[in-house]
């Protein structure tokens, strides 16, 4: 069984990130701060849209660098790699921000919260039971719509668009594609519109913060793809809300605060952090995640299991 849940957990790093190796060909981007070497100046100030707010614009990549999960240990290498392929880019982390809240990690979202996250004991029971099929349900897995973190803690980039009532956040991963809107609309009633694999979101500016609000999401309940917070399979209910805060201190990073609130299935909200660096003159790339997947058949139920 652990080894099958091993190579699960490689497909699924393995699907979020063959796209890596190649990328669209370089531009050099005129407006990106630069010393005399051509280097990206990522402390200069914070670049502003025309009615003074931070601009979140940009192409980002995650920045946190997560420790090698006990399931690959031997496997996939403290660098990264498995067989000469990246699972992660090689990107530096931020210095520690003794501010911050816990950073979340990829395979467990509250592995850095003291004492864990706050699970009730259904979603004990429910993460026990996808861990006990070596997590074949999870999303990524099976190259389907992934939750907001799970998008968020990919290590394959994503293009934020942003307009005065509307931003868009446009993932290579899976081809996901996230509307934000910022027009002064309220967050509509809890039910009211269809669920969706991303949620409905509305944001507003408090200071220098875009804080963005998200519910009307796909849950366990929709399906045993849906409700995945993170590889090991932290659930979330239809019942969820998600709050975002994005931040964009300096020129090259961007911090998403994540709330998580869902009663059905944790105590009480908890929070964690994912950092985002700015990539330079590289463009995310069209990444058709079942263009000859030959994952699902090595997954339990599929080909090689029969």
């Amino acid at each position: 069984m652990r080894f099958t849940f091993t190579m699960n957990a490689i497909a699924v790093l393995i699907a979020c990130s063959s796209s890596l190796l190649a990328q669209w060909p370089k531009y050099k981007e005129v407006r990106v701060p630069r010393d005399a070497e051509g280097r990206v100046l990522m402390e200069s100030r914070t670049p502003r849209t025309p009615d003074g707010k931070p601009d979140l614009s940009g192409d980002w990549v995650r920045a946190d660098r997560d420790p090698v999960p006990q399931e690959l240990v031997g496997v996939v290498t403290a660098r990264g790699e498995t067989n000469r392929v990246p699972v992660e880019p090689a990107v530096p982390p931020f210095p520690p921000d003794p501010n911050s809240p816990p950073l979340a990690t990829f395979f467990e979202i509250g592995a850095n919260i003291p004492g864990g996250l706050p699970f009730l004991p259904s979603a004990v029971e429910l993460k026990k039971a996808r861990m006990a099929t070596n997590d074949k349900d999870n999303p990524d897995a099976n190259c389907l719509p992934m939750g907001i973190t799970q998008f968020h803690m990919q290590p394959q980039p994503r293009k934020i668009v942003q307009t005065q009532e509307l931003i868009v956040i446009l993932y290579e991963a899976n081809y996901g594609v996230r509307y934000i809107y910022t027009d002064g609309r309220s967050l509509p009633p809890q039910g009211q519109p269809t669920p969706w694999w991303y949620g409905y979101s509305v944001g507003r500016w408090e200071g220098d913060t875009l804080l963005v609000e998200t519910n009307n999401l796909r849950g366990v309940e929709s399906g045993p793809f849906d409700g995945w917070l993170d590889v090991r399979g932290s659930p979330y209910s239809e019942q969820a809300r998600f709050i975002e805060r994005f931040h964009r201190p300096v020129f090259g990073k961007l911090e998403i605060d994540v709330t998580v609130d869902d009663p059905k299935f944790y105590a009480k909200p908890f929070t964690v952090r994912i950092n985002q660096r700015f990539m330079a003159d590289e463009e995310p790339m069209e990444f058709i995640c079942n263009e000859n997947n030959r994952d699902l058949e090595h997954l339990p139920g599929g080909k090689s299991d029969r």
